[in-house]
């Protein structure tokens, strides 16, 4: 079963699924700035556009592009920048 999620007034969409890895969200993010919470492992794939990352206990902003991931570990909150639309894939451990 495909779900479909919406956060932040609509601006970040995901459509969630199941596959032989593991549970997995695909979505798009809108300009803006982001504070997300995890509840398992993340690993976060951006397809398209670019993310700017500050991950948990770090100071540090770190731009991903295409084609580049990072991971956060469960019960973490992360803050994403992102000044266009961006598409990403993420996958749950």
């Amino acid at each position: 079963m495909i779900s479909i999620n919406e956060y932040f007034g609509g601006n970040v969409k995901s459509l969630g699924y199941t596959s032989s890895t593991g549970k997995s969200t695909i979505g798009v993010m809108e300009a803006g700035d982001y504070e997300f919470g995890t509840s398992t492992h993340e690993t976060m794939i951006v397809i398209e556009g670019e993310m700017t990352v500050k991950l948990p206990n770090s100071s540090e902003w770190t731009t991903y592009k295409a084609g580049e991931s990072y991971q956060i570990d469960a019960n973490n909150k992360f803050q994403v920048k992102v000044s266009g639309q961006t598409s990403y894939l993420c996958q749950y451990k």
